[in-house]
């Protein structure tokens, strides 16, 4: 018995023994798993929130990215539809290009009363009406030489119409498209034309400033024929110029040339920034550059310009013409390009209907700036259009304009 119970008592201490290590052992593990879940606890938020942050950061620098790629590939194709919308849109709608090339709608200087030339300066003029066509009224504007103007000071359209009988010659200005009559650099023409002795006479073709009417190019070019003839019958033997400005050359050279083929042609032409044709200056505009090298850009631009009825073919108009003619044009213009203006002045001078009269071409230096409507600035513009006359004399009208 007692061999018997010394091998279980052994047993049972080496049970208890390994029992005893087992235990120690699993706690010494979960001690350790303790400690490192409290250094991970410690430490762990510590390093991990900047680069959470930073994660974050740029995921919203690439979210802002992508947002504002979306936004501008929007764009682009807005732009890009709108590009090839518009010439679609001009040649299903012809009439958006007349309007482009008329610019009746945009009336600069703003809020001035067409109907008061004295709130512009000029106080020696006078502001009335005629009416070319039934429906159609234009508005006037008749500046008297600078030398009268104390006289018309209080004067009436009669006393106006009378001094057309004067030997002072006139000047039929014509002015080119947008704006009125009282534009900026129009008005200051009109002061400088009048300080060397002429008579000034200027209106707003049909759907112009407070003119009345529909635009087109007959009927600008029936206005300008009504009030020339008006001017005529006023005038006498007074020498009378039609004087064009840019669009205004257009229907200055329709004007004489129908003067020349009724054989009643004005004492001269003058042509300022004038072009060749009215589809050589719309390929040449620079509002025509972003669409010059688009796919059929004559059908698309100008073809529609034809088919509404706009020529103003200055190029054809030239060999129909006999009288004296001046082109002016500044080599900066950057609307009516230089080149059209030599070009026209290459076609008219050999034309035989000039061969009994003289045809100049006056340039203007880049440097001096006048660009398309300042010419009237230049110092030399007296001695060009230099009246033979001393104050308050009555000079030999075939020498006011002097074309030499």
């Amino acid at each position: 018995m007692r061999k018997r119970t010394e091998p279980v008592t052994l047993e049972h201490e080496r049970c208890d023994a390994a029992g005893s290590s087992s235990s120690g052992s699993a706690a010494a593990a979960l001690d350790a798993d303790c400690r490192l879940k409290q250094n991970l606890r410690l430490t762990g938020p510590g390093a991990a929130e900047p680069r959470c942050a930073a994660d974050a950061g740029m995921k919203r620098a690439l979210g802002r990215r992508k947002g504002l790629w979306l936004r501008l590939r929007k764009i682009l194709f807005c732009v890009l539809g709108l590009y090839i919308a518009i010439p679609f849109l001009i040649k299903l709608c012809p009439g958006i290009q007349a309007k482009l090339i008329f610019l009746n709608f945009v009336r600069v200087p703003y809020f001035i009363d067409l109907k008061k030339p004295q709130d512009q300066g000029l106080n020696h003029t006078c502001n009335y009406y005629l009416q070319p066509e039934e429906d159609v009224t234009i508005g006037v504007w008749h500046t008297v030489p600078a030398v009268w103007w104390k006289n018309a000071q209080g004067k009436d359209q009669m006393w106006y119409e009378d001094a057309l009988a004067s030997s002072h010659p006139i000047i039929l200005y014509l002015h080119g498209n947008a704006g009125t009559r009282g534009g900026d650099h129009r008005v200051e023409l009109y002061k400088v034309l009048s300080s060397l002795g002429y008579h000034v006479f200027t209106f707003d073709y049909r759907g112009w400033g407070d003119s009345m009417g529909t635009p087109s190019e007959r009927g600008m070019t029936y206005d300008a024929l009504h009030v020339f003839d008006w001017i005529k019958a006023r005038s006498g033997d007074n020498p009378v110029y039609i004087w064009g400005h840019s669009l205004g050359t257009g229907v200055a050279t329709n004007l004489v040339r129908r003067l020349c083929e009724r054989e009643t042609p004005p004492d001269a032409l003058i042509l300022e920034s004038p072009f060749t044709n009215i589809r050589e200056e719309a390929k040449s505009h620079p509002f025509s550059v972003i669409y010059r090298y688009f796919p059929g850009f004559d059908w698309f631009f100008l073809d529609p310009i034809t088919s509404s009825g706009i020529k103003f073919a200055n190029d054809e108009n030239v060999k129909h013409i006999s009288c004296p003619l001046l082109i002016l044009h500044a080599e900066d213009d950057p609307v009516v390009p230089f080149q059209l203006g030599r070009k026209l002045y290459s076609i008219a001078a050999p034309a035989r209907s000039f061969r009994d009269f003289k045809v100049q071409f006056v340039p203007f230096h880049s440097d001096l700036g006048y660009r398309h409507k300042y010419i009237y600035k230049s110092p030399e513009l007296p001695r060009i259009l230099r009246p033979q006359q001393g104050p308050g004399s009555s000079p030999d009208p075939s020498m006011w304009l002097e074309l030499v």
